[in-house]
């Protein structure tokens, strides 16, 4: 049977923490807590599971607060735990069973995340599988009989553990202001990171969020750094950010660039939402219907139903067809 150390980073989650741990203990044979600044009852909670509560000075990266806490595990594996997660009685009983059966050439074992569409998450997925389980101590071993090499691609597992998330609230306004930090010191955006900055701006931010990124996301779409994919997640959030600036000149440009790529449902509500911002409600819902039924989402899974649907819905009855109207209700 292999041992797992539960590490956490935690700050200010005494309204959920108890509720994790309690789900933790009978999986775990060592629980380490690493607060980074809670000013609330969130240690006197961890103290009732753990003796192993450390602090640490907040950098402004996660990574480092998570880094800290895996270099303090001293099990065979490391379970990578936030507070507002927690496992049922089917998961725990699913994890130690996994304890008892786990290879030992298993070097991650990925989990389901589950209730993401419930809580408004950048994810479009309900659930997905993600690393949360990790070998603490990783043997590097060479392999092929000639050109040899060191087995540098670690051995994967997809589990079958479900793992409830309940996030009090979300989380998008803090990374956004992150975000908007590395833009103002010039801090390289990976390609990961510019596919989930995307997502939570088009999904949460609000209107300074748009304006904030503006000249950012306009510089990338007239650089030659991005995919074709990319490109038209570009130009909608650049889009946007005109539509929300009132600039009808940049509308314009990036409308007709939009329009010349393949295109995807986000756009499409964009180029639909410049037209009903026009009372053209007829070429709105033209383009609406264009995002509900001829292209697919790339940045929110909500753009390919529900958004353009009741959006067509709206410009139908402000045209006065309630006929038409109805006829698009039925694919809510």
């Amino acid at each position: 049977m292999i041992t797992v150390s539960v590490c956490m980073i935690v700050k200010n989650e005494e309204h959920c923490l108890e509720r994790c741990l309690k789900s933790l203990v009978p999986i775990a044979d060592e629980i380490i807590v690493v607060d980074t600044g809670s000013d609330d009852g969130t240690k006197d909670i961890a103290k009732k599971y753990t003796d192993k509560i450390y602090d640490f000075a907040w950098t402004g990266s996660f990574s480092d607060a998570r880094n800290y806490s895996f270099s303090l595990a001293g099990c065979d594996y490391i379970y990578c735990a936030d507070a507002d997660e927690e496992l049922d009685e089917e998961n725990i009983k699913k994890f130690k069973e996994l304890k008892d059966t786990l290879l030992p050439e298993i070097e991650i074992v990925q989990m389901y995340y589950c209730n993401q569409l419930e809580n408004n998450t950048i994810y479009n997925f309900d659930k997905e599988l993600r690393p949360k389980l990790y070998k603490r101590v990783r043997s590097f071993i060479w392999n092929e009989p000639i050109h040899e090499q060191v087995l540098l691609d670690p051995v994967i597992y997809d589990g079958d553990i479900e793992i409830i998330h309940r996030p009090a609230s979300v989380h998008a306004g803090r990374d956004l202001a992150r975000f908007e930090k590395m833009i103002s010191d010039t801090e390289i955006i990976s390609k990961r990171l510019l596919d989930i900055y995307i997502k939570e701006l088009y999904i949460a931010g609000n209107e300074s969020n748009y304006l904030a990124a503006s000249e950012y996301f306009e510089k990338l779409c007239d650089s030659d750094e991005l995919d074709e994919d990319e490109l038209v997640c570009a130009l909608t959030i650049a889009l946007k950010a005109s539509i929300i600036a009132k600039d009808i000149n940049r509308q314009f440009k990036y409308a007709l660039r939009g329009a010349a790529t393949k295109g995807c449902s986000e756009l499409c509500c964009e180029l639909g939402n410049v037209f009903y911002e026009q009372g053209e409600y007829s070429e709105a819902a033209m383009w609406y219907y264009n995002a509900a039924f001829e292209t697919e989402p790339l940045i929110n899974i909500r753009s390919k139903k529900e958004i353009p649907l009741n959006a067509i819905i709206n410009c139908y009855e402000l045209m006065g067809d309630k006929d038409r109207a109805d006829e698009f209700r039925a694919y809510l």
